[in-house]
């Protein structure tokens, strides 16, 4: 039996410079250097998969794709709607593997099982198939539509439920029931690869994927172990594992993102890249010490569901044109404001997308690396190593940048810099933590920033939030009373004959009512009465104020038009604005 893989299709933390599919139908000649190229960036910014963009681009038919990767995979193409499957041989692959995996099993012999699939299989992927399944495994290439129909007519559309997995974990799995911090490191690393936990782990990221979670907590305390999920700003508990095999399946995940499981005192940050149904998925993986044991969060980057076009971020129209004007700027600095989670570095980096050209050199310091940019040189901040903000912007200035991004002014040093960097002829993107634009110029203040240099060098900041849209399969129409116009400040003749909508919930929303987010803006531009009450050190409100009167609209009132338009409801506007 093979060796466990080190992860779930786990790949190391920087992506590999170019698609293997992309890479076959280049060497086979299907398409040159320039057309792949062309092909990256479209993924890149669509968040569609190479596959799907050479066929609906006409690049090469669906079936010519299929034999050219069967024959680098070594295996024939099968067509699934001629072929008769066993149903005891169904149940001899669990439904979330095949689910996760989007392979289904179609021959087995004593010791081999023959997987239908669509799509290249890395070698990384196969052993973990190999351990999960305890047997060798051979494949036939088959229509991406024709598998992943039979998959669901197999194993149906609902993934197998944690309680059902849990079950399965604890027969299968004989663990010593003490505290976590009692198991020696090698029972540990034995549990951590045992085939139930690897299971059982595959199946919460895969639901995770699945739900569209943004975060992942694995929670030990005294006698409970919680796994959370973040589902549009919201957090939802799953089915409880048994708090002894805390430390088993947090040591799993550490593996998974090549973290040192015996070091359990000091934090740890890692990163896996893996492959989800067909969903090419970055997990950031953050470890705590706790008291009870380590704390994970795993924050979710699925690549197919982030489009990094400006297009897309969902700005309004006015702050669209506007915000492309002072991002081709020469020089000046623009802020991105926000809390945790509010979109500030997806609409940062769809800000540089749209300003990378050949001609300009551009340079990112993030902490940590969140999305690959071609043509964009990136710097992952370490401070262990020494590797600090101030020390990789300080070198910056020496790399003949155009534009430079830092992922947060967070100090005097990181300010002074950005500052630095703007009067010397740069334009800067960063963020802030503030509740609104106006709050930047305070900030700033606060960090001892001279007035007169925040004045010549800010060009805009642009607050944001996300609010939760309504499920528009339950959504539903009702007349606001007058109390509900008064909490929003609006007058009856500001709403006129529209109604309000909220979402009664369904199966769809998982009876929240909600599914998806939507970005609430604002945009201040510092033009010249703003820069004299910058320098005249104003506070918050007075700014705010006066870019009221020049036209800004705030957060409230941009949210304010999206439950007139429908989009979201008055709850959420009151919590997020």
């Amino acid at each position: 039996m093979a060796e466990p893989a080190s992860g779930l299709g786990a790949m190391p933390a920087a992506a590999p410079a170019y698609d293997p599919l992309l890479d076959l139908v280049v060497s086979n000649g299907a398409i040159d250097a320039e057309q792949a190229e062309q092909l990256r960036e479209e993924q890149q910014s669509s968040g569609h998969t190479i596959r799907q963009l050479l066929v609906d681009n006409g690049y090469i038919a669906e079936d010519d794709l299929l034999s050219m990767m069967a024959a680098y995979q070594g295996c024939d193409v099968i067509d699934l709607a001629t072929v008769t499957i066993d149903p005891d041989l169904i149940q001899s692959v669990p439904a979330n593997v095949a689910r996760m995996f989007n392979v289904l099993p179609i021959t087995s012999t004593s010791g081999t099982v023959t997987l239908a699939v669509s799509s290249l299989v890395p070698p990384e992927v196969m052993d973990e198939l190999m351990f999960v399944l305890t047997k060798d495994v051979q494949f036939a290439m088959a229509r991406e539509k024709d598998v992943r129909d039979r998959v669901i007519e197999y194993y149906g559309e609902d993934s197998a439920s944690l309680s059902d997995m849990l079950n399965s974990l604890e027969s299968e799995l004989s663990m010593d029931p003490n505290t976590p911090q009692e198991q020696d490191d090698k029972s540990v690393e034995a549990a951590a690869s045992s085939a139930p936990v690897v299971r059982f782990v595959n199946l919460v990221l895969y639901q995770a994927v699945t739900d569209r979670a943004s975060d992942i907590h694995l929670e030990p305390f005294e006698k409970d172990f919680k796994i959370r999920y973040r589902v549009d700003g919201a957090l939802y508990e799953m089915a409880p594992p048994p708090a002894n095999l805390a430390l088993a399946i947090i040591s799993r995940i550490k593996v998974m993102a090549n973290l040192n499981i015996a070091e359990r005192r000091v934090p740890q940050d890692g990163r896996i890249a893996l492959t989800v149904a067909g969903h090419a998925v970055d997990l950031r993986v953050s470890c705590l010490p706790t008291v009870h044991g380590e704390s994970v969060v795993l924050r979710v980057l699925d690549r197919s569901v982030v489009s990094l076009d400006l297009e897309n971020v969902g700005l309004p129209e006015d702050v669209y044109d506007v915000l492309t004007m002072d991002i081709e700027k020469p020089n000046g600095i623009i802020v991105v404001t926000g809390p945790t989670g509010s979109g500030k570095t997806t609409t940062l980096y769809s800000c540089l997308r749209r300003i990378n050209t050949i001609d300009s050199k551009l340079l990112t310091a993030e902490e940590p690396v969140e999305y690959d940019m071609d043509g964009v040189v990136q710097v992952q901040i370490n401070p262990t190593v020494g590797n600090t903000f101030g020390k990789v912007l300080r070198a910056f200035l020496r790399q003949d940048p155009d534009v430079m991004m830092i992922g947060e002014i967070r100090d005097l040093e990181t300010a002074e810099i950005a500052v630095q960097a703007s009067l010397t002829g740069h334009l800067v993107f960063s963020t802030l933590h503030t509740n609104d634009a106006a709050g930047a110029v305070t900030r700033l203040i606060d960090m001892n920033v001279a007035p007169y240099l925040i004045a010549s060098t800010l060009e805009a900041v642009l607050g944001q939030r996300l609010v939760r849209s309504i499920c528009l399969n339950c959504k539903t129409a009702y007349d606001p009373d007058d109390e509900i116009l008064g909490r929003l400040e609006l007058k009856r003749e500001d709403v006129g004959n529209r109604q309000f909508f909220y979402g009664r919930g369904c199966s769809k929303c998982n009876g929240t009512g909600y599914k998806g987010r939507k970005g609430v803006f604002e945009y201040l531009r510092v033009t010249d009465p703003i820069r004299e009450l910058i320098n005249e050190r104003r506070p918050t409100l007075f700014i705010r104020e006066r870019a009221r009167e020049l036209g800004m609209r705030t957060m409230r009132e941009d949210a304010i038009r999206n439950v007139l338009d429908g989009y979201t409801t008055v709850d959420e506007v009151l919590r997020y604005t």
